[in-house]
């Protein structure tokens, strides 16, 4: 195989100003230089990065990027430089903090029949967003589908979230997960929560799945695991990630039980526990009762229709006649009431935190 090597070129005047600033100041390797009796060209190489310093080449300076577990440590704790030769270099936190931004409270109601937009995502997929406003940067919902199945072109990958989770709404997908085994088949009214970071990748679909995916924060980065080889040969169920462990909600297994509104009752889909009350996850049906007028004080409070058909009432708004493929938002405070619940009704509801209290 031959042997390829990359290099970024930049400009300069005068090579000899720039020698020191990228060996002494940007640790980097200097690995050529000519000619011996006047030097034009110089190639440095350090923190993933090859360049190629050379006079008069007719590119602009560029701006220089390098991520430091100690960005205090380096270069004297200077955040942003210019070379002698002007490129500009700004260091920073290689693992910076993740924001989570204050919710922006809203009522919010995003109909199926009202035609938003797919948009073309990640990996071929087609996203609907069920939270235009995102509450402020606190929280992205997307319904996904793929209506054509077979091998999903994914790459072993990872996301700096707080909190996620895909909810199969239709069809199946086949997923594999660091440290949990051999893939596994996420079927209708099944769950995954994908802890902070852990590594997995999308294998293959059937046709026309959908899913709904929620995360926190709205905006969040995906990274790609060039060397991770999935599955992982260790099975560690109660590993953690960043306090929350990987969970694995399977539908046809549910225990039901009343709801916290009556007219309903839900299955608990276990999430509460396994993020430490960072959010919860319950699936609800119709049930003895009859629907009452409500507040919540929760964060964040999003439902999904996932079938039948309700009326959603709330204080000082025109009620909502909700079918399948529908979402809504509820605010802390707000008094809502589920009246006119199909017999078929079923509803996806997630929470942030996963506990909170309801007033009737």
């Amino acid at each position: 195989m031959a042997k390829i090597r990359a290099e970024i070129r930049l400009p300069t005047q005068e090579l000899r100003e720039d020698i020191p600033f990228f060996t002494k100041t940007l640790k980097m390797r200097m690995d050529m230089i000519y000619p011996a009796d006047n030097p034009q060209v110089a190639v440095f190489s350090g923190h993933g990065l090859r360049l190629r310093i050379e006079k008069d080449a007719p590119e602009s300076p560029g701006t220089l990027r390098i991520l430091t577990d100690d960005p205090n440590g380096f270069a004297e704790g200077t955040r942003l430089l210019t070379a002698p030769n002007g490129t500009r270099v700004e260091i920073d936190e290689l693992n910076p903090p993740l924001v989570m931004p204050e919710t922006d409270h809203a009522f919010v109601v995003r109909r199926l029949a009202d035609q938003a937009p797919w948009i073309i995502g990640r990996a071929g997929m087609q996203y609907r967003d069920l939270i235009p406003s995102r509450l402020g940067g606190s929280i992205i919902a997307s319904h996904i589908r793929i209506p054509d199945g077979g091998p999903v072109p994914d790459m072993v990958h990872f996301h700096k979230v707080g909190f996620q989770l895909i909810f199969c709404i239709r069809g199946w997908v086949d997923v594999v997960y660091e440290d949990q085994g051999p893939p596994i088949r996420l079927r209708a009214g099944d769950c995954f929560i994908q802890p902070p970071e852990i590594r997995h990748r999308v294998l293959y679909a059937s046709d026309n799945i959908e899913v709904v995916e929620i995360g926190v924060p709205a905006e969040h980065v995906t990274e790609i695991d060039h060397e991770m080889k999935l599955p992982t040969m260790h099975l560690r169920p109660m590993r953690e990630w960043d306090g929350q462990r990987f969970v694995y909600n399977e539908a046809d297994k549910a225990v039901w039980a009343p709801f916290r509104l009556p007219g309903f009752e839900s299955r608990d889909t276990t999430i509460a526990e396994n993020t430490k009350n960072v959010a919860g996850v319950h699936v609800i049906r119709r049930s003895e009762g009859a629907p009452v007028w409500a507040t919540h004080d929760c964060d964040i409070h999003f439902s999904f229709v996932m079938s039948g058909t309700m009326t959603l009432e709330g204080e000082g708004k025109e009620p909502f006649d909700l079918s399948a493929g529908d979402a809504f938002v509820i605010p802390p405070g707000m008094k809502t009431r589920y009246s006119n619940p199909s017999p078929d009704i079923e509803l996806m509801e997630v929470s942030l935190p996963g506990v909170f209290t309801t007033t009737m």
